[in-house]
């Protein structure tokens, strides 16, 4: 086939002819074709079309030091010039030797291994094998089962869909999945009626009924997200990874941090875990390690499970040919100064107070019901009725997302996720680098989206 240069007013209809994009339909999901994103700069993008918008969700949780940041970009350059590939099979290079240590010092407790992927799902997957063999070579041989909340997210791939929690992404799927994935309820208690600190630890007791139920032989990890994504920013009540982490030494089951999305400053920290206080065996990162900037991910791991291999002499039977890739790892090294540098954890700490307030001023309107989240990481749950906390049903809730806040905050130039899995909400999750000025448009655009909606539904 012959190619040819494409003028740029082709470019979306060209990405509708070709592309396939990922959980997206094959047409366009609105009358004015593929929106393309072509460049990006600090906390905004550009369309094809020359359109600004503001990130507010820092792509996809992911551009931590924001878009166009050179510094990134000739790191990834000077690098593929040195030494553009090679594997970490056997093998090691120096940017993978680098990030590994320098990950290591960052890391809570004992986490002083890194295996790296090239994302989530693979770290995800990864960190479930990697329990699998652990209690294997300890004569756990039964251990294979692993305990994740519903609803959470937790990877796509057939490994880590097994943990994810969001059957309406399983269901066709259901025949080629393992049976070893166990759901306990998540953390949100928007609609509890006792919120007593009892009621509030319900889901964490929920954990050990499981391992029982279960059977503790049998059970090999739980899979834990600091702040739960899917279903909008679920966080922990006081004292919930505490008790976590009890019922798991109690059964010898290992905790698994996932942090594919709340590491690197998103909540304020280095890790979700180092915010909460809690110590975990394993951390899966991914996402803001590089900004974005080129793919990878990893699991940082445990001397107690590190040790259980250099005992036995045994090499973990897993490995992927881009995992630790050259560029992506001195892209990593030189997104990590940034964040130093630039002191982007305390900015986060230093404003998440003035984010949230300015989207608690959206709760007088009476479509909004609860605000959620920490750091640079919240949900904004959407309701009938603010008193019931009655929900939008599913085609009334698709209609609300998709039929008209999704466009209308795209029009306004915000782009976030109006999301549906659980209830109807809109998460933000702007790039560290954002502040009171982002924070002011954001709110603005979207009470016009809201008092737009509330108007079409006739609320």
């Amino acid at each position: 086939m012959t190619t040819t240069s494409t003028p740029t007013e082709d470019l979306s209809a060209l990405a509708s002819a070709h592309l396939w994009g990922h959980f997206s339909k094959l047409t366009p999901e609105d009358a004015g074709g593929t929106l393309v994103i072509e460049r990006g700069d600090g906390c905004y993008v550009w369309d094809h079309t020359g359109k600004r918008y503001l990130d507010g969700l820092a792509g996809l949780f992911t551009v931590q030091a924001g878009h166009g940041r050179r510094e990134l970009a000739q790191a990834a350059a000077a690098q593929a010039e040195q030494l553009a590939y090679f594997p970490v099979w056997t093998y090691a290079h120096p940017t993978a030797v680098r990030l590994a240590t320098r990950l290591a010092a960052l890391a809570p407790g004992d986490l002083n291994r890194v295996f790296l992927t090239t994302g989530g799902g693979e770290a995800v997957e990864t960190a479930w094998k990697l329990a699998r063999q652990y209690h294997v070579m300890r004569g756990d041989t039964g251990r294979y089962k692993v305990i994740s909340r519903e609803l959470a997210y937790h990877g796509t791939t057939l490994g880590a869909l097994t943990i994810t929690g969001l059957e309406g992404i399983k269901e066709v799927f259901a025949p080629m999945l393992s049976d070893a994935g166990i759901k306990v309820p998540n953390t949100n208690s928007y609609r509890y009626e006792d919120t007593s600190p009892e009621a509030l630890l319900a889901p964490a007791e929920a954990i050990e009924a499981a391992i029982v139920a279960a059977g503790p032989e049998t059970v090999a990890a739980v899979f834990l997200e600091p702040v739960q994504n899917s279903g909008g920013c679920f966080t922990p009540p006081e004292g919930y990874f505490a008790k976590v982490r009890e019922i798991c030494d109690r059964h010898g089951v290992l905790l698994v941090s996932d942090e594919v999305i709340c590491a690197f400053g998103r909540l304020g920290s280095w890790f979700g875990a180092d915010r909460l206080g809690y110590q975990p065996d394993m951390i899966t990162m991914a996402k803001g390690l590089t900004s974005g900037y080129s793919p990878l991910g990893g699991v940082m791991v445990s001397d107690r499970i590190a040790d259980a291999f250099l005992d036995a002499d045994e090499a973990f039977l897993h490995g992927i040919t881009f995992g630790g890739h050259p560029v992506s790892c001195a892209v990593a090294l030189a997104n990590l100064d940034l964040i130093e540098q630039e002191g982007l954890l305390g900015h986060v700490t230093g404003h998440e107070a003035l984010f949230r307030k300015t989207l608690e001023e959206l709760l007088d309107l009476p479509i909004v019901g609860d605000v959620r989240g920490m750091g640079y990481f919240y949900g904004i749950e959407l309701v009938k009725d603010t008193t019931t906390k009655e929900t939008f049903a599913a085609e009334e809730s698709d209609r609300l997302l998709r039929g008209i806040l999704t466009p209308k905050l795209i029009a306004e130039g915000l782009l976030c996720r109006a999301d549906d899995r659980g209830e109807p909400v809109i998460q933000l999750s702007p790039p560290l680098t954002a502040g009171p000025e982002e924070f002011e448009e954001i709110g603005r655009i979207i009470r016009l989206a809201l008092l737009d909606a509330m108007e079409a539904m006739g609320h």
